[in-house]
């Protein structure tokens, strides 16, 4: 049985499309989790968060129209606000977020993901950009 890597996925985004290729270029086959489809929960996206290590505002999209809009930025703003906004606006939650039994990343940019996979590499890789990430041996180039 293979190790239960999770990605949190939006497939309109190059980042996360590209860190799903990579998982699978491991030999893995992961739990594809669709978060604008299916937000997890306030326990789950607090729990994805506090493993990457890393502040909340970094697992938000500061990018997004809706982060201005919402004044997420401004003094004061706290963890829980930012999550109460991130669960009820998904789009605002940062992506891809991989769970492996190596850890949890948020995976910009996406070859960050190698980081924390279970497997090696099984053949060369390229984003969609034509960046190549990973050679023929399967190593970082």
């Amino acid at each position: 049985m293979s190790p239960v890597v999770t990605i949190y996925h939006n497939p309109k985004c190059g980042t996360s499309r590209n860190t799903l290729a990579m998982i699978r270029n491991s030999g893995v086959e992961p739990e594809v989790v669709e978060y604008l489809k299916a937000p997890p929960d306030r326990a789950t996206l607090a729990a994805l968060i506090a493993a990457t290590g890393a502040p909340v505002i970094d697992a938000v999209r500061t990018k997004e129209a809706l982060f201005a809009e919402l004044q997420l930025g401004a003094p004061g703003v706290t963890d829980a606000q930012l999550i109460d906004a991130m669960l009820a606006h998904p789009i605002l939650i940062n992506r891809p977020l991989v769970t492996t039994p190596l850890g949890t990343r948020l995976c910009r940019p996406s070859e960050l993901v190698l980081d924390i996979l279970p497997a090696p590499q099984q053949g060369a890789f390229t984003k969609e950009d034509g960046e190549a990430v990973v050679n023929a041996q399967g190593q970082r180039v």
